[in-house]
């Protein structure tokens, strides 16, 4: 199971946490499917904040994890940043066996 975490401060999102795989055994498909979606979309967003937007970030990035924390004003990137929580919460519902997002107040 992949699980995501938007982090939600003063009503924008600042940040995400990506952890876990979709893929239960080697000829998983479909998680594998979902583990290959939920990538992409990641670094998509990460790169359009930090490479077209400009905006500073801390990222962290191992085996099964991805950490995205905003340093700058959060406000320039909320349209992506609810465009790719759009985008994981509609794979999460087609896929509720390989991917779960929730969303954190801090």
């Amino acid at each position: 199971m992949t699980y995501v975490s938007f982090k939600i401060s003063n009503g924008y999102i600042i940040g995400f946490d990506i952890s876990g795989h979709s893929t239960a055994y080697a000829d998983d498909i479909e998680g594998k499917l979902v583990c290959a979606a939920v990538s992409s979309a990641a670094y998509m967003a990460a790169n359009t904040l930090t490479e077209i937007l400009k905006a500073e970030a801390d990222i962290h990035i191992d085996d099964a994890r991805m950490k995205f924390m905003l340093k700058s004003d959060p406000h320039i990137c909320q349209v992506c940043l609810e465009g790719f929580k759009l985008h994981l919460s509609q794979l999460a519902n087609q896929y509720k066996n390989n991917l779960k997002v929730i969303t954190e107040v801090l």
